[in-house]
């Protein structure tokens, strides 16, 4: 592998971040969210805080990354199997923090399905907390943004 950059993600990274989300198992999309215009919403709205990850000319590394004015959330943090270990997710996750401090955001947050074994690991290794002292609720505003799941044989995380 060359080395990567980490950048800001910009809507004409759309195709690229699509087709790593496509290749990653266990990994959920939505219909509208995670559209190319739900995805141009988000940018829109959280202007150079999600990035990617670039290597060997293609997008191996991606981060939605976003904030309400008091707390920040990552949203589908994912390296791409063939370059994990190479420091790439820590560069992004280092890269989304930095920029939303100097937004003046004090905390942030994300969401691990449970059975995402790699994942949980990386946070772990990262020192983020896992909150065990609160509940995850949520509620589904649209039926039509449905999710998805690319399927591994036997490990798709509900």
């Amino acid at each position: 592998m060359d080395k990567f950059i980490v950048r800001p993600m910009a809507i004409e990274d759309y195709d690229g971040v699509f087709a790593l989300w496509n290749s990653i198992k266990g990994f959920a999309i939505r219909s509208i969210d995670d559209s190319k215009e739900g995805v141009e919403v988000f940018l829109h709205r959280n202007p150079g805080i999600s990035v990617v990850a670039v290597a060997d000319g293609k997008i191996v590394g991606a981060i939605l990354c976003g904030h309400d004015g008091r707390r920040g959330c990552l949203y589908h943090v994912c390296v791409h199997s063939d370059y994990r270990r190479h420091g790439i997710g820590k560069a992004m996750v280092v890269h989304c923090m930095e920029a939303l401090e100097k937004e003046h955001i004090n905390k942030v947050s994300l969401i691990a399905f449970t059975k995402n074994d790699i994942g949980n690991a990386f946070w772990n290794s990262m020192h983020w907390t896992k909150r065990e002292d609160l509940n995850y609720y949520d509620f589904t505003l649209n039926r039509d943004n449905i999710i998805s799941y690319i399927q591994e044989e036997q490990n798709v995380y509900n």
